[in-house]
């Protein structure tokens, strides 16, 4: 709620459209009446609302992370189709404090920086968060509420599963002894910083930020967007994009395949559903053969001018009806001599993950970027997830590699 009205008042300054999204799990009685308060809330500010519901059978165990899962999707999905590209997430120095210590603990819960791209794929492909809240502290924004005449909802499902015990196991003990980390020094700030918000329509992003580009990258993406040359650190998110999907590798293999680069030798591994070409001076990163065998990707029909994603790796967008997508894996050499050429510039491993496209009542493929638009989605979400894009007019251009070069169409 703090956040909600601090948006609008930035929102309004600066002539800007504030949506509120709601996300309805399906797991409380009371959600429907908490939905009902967040549109009056927010209709209240002057910001539009929609609602979106998690749909379905729940899992019966891993509930609460099949739940951060689909409550991302859906936000992604709304923020898509009302075509935002930033999304502010009210997250708090308590929530960071309470997600290292589950983290220490063995969850799997990644961490939470104040700008980040959407943890759903591919649904939320080229779409930042966005969290101002991350240095104010639980108490310190319910007071400021308070003081506003405002009120917020409590969840009851926040003190269940991990995070509730992580929020009992930092609560300062009666007498001061043992201070959580929350009561150091150190997250002692001000309180809610309406000045941060500053913006304008020369620099529409909400908040400024102090630019945090990573010095961890030196990657260039290959011609075709089928993987990268790498030469640097993130590793865990080069193999995550070359590989099109959301599942990070364990921090045990990752950590040996470090070992290994570390020790300069040349060699050929996989990981995660990447290939890792490595040398003295750069490694290669794209799509593994084997795992593209094992888990092929479906013929996937496209409509014309709808874009699409294929292989978590590709958006397409036919320029025709009657077509459909699949992998060039045992169609290369139906190929025509010239896309041949082109997909030749693909190491031969990684060749058959190209995307091709193929027509009813004809046998011949052709590369899918003869008959269509076709935007590799790689690049960028290996830039977004660096932090190379610090502002949210920066998030419409193109990232290199997205595109093949054009003079090879």
């Amino acid at each position: 709620m703090a956040l909600l009205h601090i948006a609008a008042g930035w929102a309004r300054a600066a002539g800007r459209r504030l949506l509120a999204i709601t996300v309805d799990h399906g797991l409380n009685p009371d959600a429907a009446a908490w939905s009902r308060r967040c549109a009056e809330a927010a209709r209240a500010v002057g910001a539009d609302w929609v609602e979106r519901r998690w749909e379905g059978d729940k899992p019966a165990t891993g509930l609460p992370a099949a739940a951060r899962h689909a409550r991302h999707a859906l936000i992604a999905e709304a923020a898509r189709d009302a075509g935002a590209k930033v999304v502010l997430i009210a997250h708090t120095a308590n929530d960071i404090a309470e997600s290292d210590w589950m983290r220490a603990r063995g969850t799997m819960l990644g961490g939470l920086r104040e700008w980040s791209p959407s943890p759903a794929w591919p649904e939320g492909r080229g779409l930042m968060l966005l969290r101002p809240m991350v240095n104010e502290r639980r108490e310190d924004l319910r007071g400021w509420l308070r003081s506003a005449g405002e009120g917020w909802i409590e969840d009851p499902g926040n003190e269940g599963f991990g995070r509730g015990k992580a929020r009992r196991a930092l609560l300062p003990l009666p007498e001061g002894e043992g201070l959580s980390v929350l009561e150091r020094s150190d997250w002692e700030r001000e309180r809610v910083r309406g000045l941060a918000l500053a913006g304008s329509h020369r620099n529409p992003s909400p908040f400024r930020l102090k630019a945090h580009r990573s010095a961890l990258r030196a990657s260039s993406a290959l011609p075709l967007g089928e993987g990268f040359i790498w030469a640097g650190e993130a590793l865990a998110m080069n193999l995550l994009c070359a590989a099109g999907h959301d599942r990070l590798p364990r921090s045990e293999r990752l950590a040996a395949l470090a070992d290994r680069l570390a020790g300069g030798d040349p060699f050929t591994a996989t990981l995660a559903g990447a290939r890792i070409e490595a040398s003295p001076d750069r490694m290669i990163i794209g799509r593994e053969a084997g795992e593209l065998k094992r888990r092929p990707p479906g013929p996937l029909a496209l409509d014309t001018d709808t874009p699409a994603v294929w292989d978590g790796r590709y958006e397409i967008t036919a320029c025709a009806a009657g077509w459909s997508v699949v992998p060039a894996l045992g169609r290369l050499n139906r190929l025509s001599k010239a896309d041949r050429a082109l997909a030749d510039t693909v190491p031969p491993w990684g060749r058959g993950a190209l995307p091709v496209l193929i027509r009813d009542g004809s046998d011949a493929p052709v590369l899918a970027w003869r008959e269509a638009e076709v935007r590799a989605l790689a690049p960028r979400r290996l830039s977004l997830a660096l932090g190379e894009t610090t502002q949210e007019c920066d998030l419409h251009g193109t990232i290199h590699g997205e595109t093949p070069p054009p003079d090879l169409f």
